[in-house]
């Protein structure tokens, strides 16, 4: 078994959205009083406020404040356990000696999704046959099925992305292994003009979605920035950018699940470099590398090649592009260059050699146990 995060359009009515971004509001207003209470006990007594606590407080709430009656219950225990999960990220961080990152407050465009923990049962019920789907406290509201939901239904997260309604089902599905191909595959991420070259030969042409993007989204900030803030205009402006964002994320998502589909019907196994992508975020190649998005792109890979039986595993990235894959000679070539070798005159394009030394690395790495297989697998990262 495994999961699957579903993700859906949804249509409510004037007074359905209205109730929806109460409940965004309520959900944030206790998200951020819960971290005031766990700051100011620790700060003020050394007193550390646990989960259980806080959870059971919420009785008192609901009687001091009369609004969060409105609100499905464990949706309030959900944003308890939202804030519990973020100390727990910062205390294992602190651990692990990376940087903490200490839990902040959330403004409204911070705090975009409430959940129902347990839909299917309470709370959030789909009602495909109609087109509606039932939440709790807000009824029935308009929901486009463009696909029938799979398996048992586990979570339900209600997602304002702009001006538009979203709910991601996490359901949980049997894996359904495909045919083995007998093939396995390596792949060397790029950013222009190819997005990714294969151990094969294959070329996929990068199609820079935001930098085709660019110029429409720099007019609408430059004319954004002219009116006056809080005007009818710089909001309409302000909604239009957020727009065109959510078009160029909803294009390159579009390319990633196909492309990764592609792979993972193909191939029993696809081995990657194991990057440093947030190294390389910071680096002068951020703009590409953003504009790529080899994060999402892997995660959604390795997602398919776990509901596909498959193997998606990531190798070390380091002189993949300088080894010889054929005698193994290391020398330095430019981009965009042939990797011709010194050493045996080898005569091949330089990223299709160094997919072809991932692949042999990914090979090696499959029959060790001591090389832990890639797979960034986030179901959460993709419903909120």
């Amino acid at each position: 078994m495994t999961f699957k995060a579903m993700k859906y359009r949804l249509f409510p009515n004037a007074t359905q959205e209205k109730v929806l971004d109460t409940t965004l509001y309520l959900c944030r207003q206790l998200y951020n009083g819960a971290l005031e209470e766990r700051r100011g006990a620790y700060k003020k007594a050394g007193v550390s406020v646990s989960y259980y606590e806080q959870k059971r407080a919420l009785t008192e709430i609901k009687a001091d404040l009369p609004e969060y009656k409105d609100i499905h219950s464990q949706v309030l225990q959900d944003v308890i356990e939202r804030l519990d999960k973020s100390f727990k990220g910062f205390f294992r961080r602190i651990k692990s000696g990376a940087k903490a990152g200490y839990p902040r407050f959330k403004g409204r465009a911070h705090y975009d999704s409430f959940t129902y923990p347990q839909a299917g049962k309470t709370g959030a019920m789909p009602l495909e046959n109609a087109g509606k789907v039932y939440l709790s406290k807000i009824g029935n509201v308009r929901c486009k099925y463009h696909r029938p939901l799979e398996g048992t239904i586990k979570t339900a997260t209600v997602k304002r992305e702009g001006d538009k309604w979203d709910i991601v089902f996490v359901c949980q599905v049997e894996v359904v292994a495909l045919p083995a191909t007998g093939d396995d595959i390596g792949i060397d991420l790029g950013t222009n003009p190819n997005f990714l070259i294969t151990s094969d030969g294959e070329f996929v042409p990068a199609p820079r979605h935001f930098k085709k993007s660019e110029r429409k989204i720099g007019l609408l900030q430059r004319a954004t920035s002219r009116k006056k803030r809080g005007s009818r205009r710089h909001k309409a402006l302000k909604r239009q950018v957020a727009a065109e964002h959510r078009r160029v994320a909803n294009r390159r998502r579009d390319f990633h699940h196909k492309t990764a589909r592609t792979l993972v019907d193909r191939h029993d196994a696809v081995y990657h470099e194991d990057l440093n992508i947030i190294g390389l975020a910071r680096s002068s190649t951020a703009k590409g590398v953003l504009d790529a998005g080899w994060a999402s792109f892997i995660n959604i890979l390795s997602l398919k090649a776990v509901n596909a039986g498959r193997k998606v595993l990531g190798v070390d990235p380091n002189y993949t592009s300088q080894d010889c894959s054929r005698c193994g000679h290391r020398q330095k070539v430019k981009i965009g260059h042939a990797y011709i070798c010194a050493n045996c005159g080898m005569d091949m394009h330089r990223d299709v050699n160094a997919a072809i030394n991932i692949l042999n690395r990914g090979r090696d790495a499959a029959f060790s146990e001591s090389v832990p297989v890639t797979a960034l697998v986030d179901l959460r990262s993709l419903a909120l």
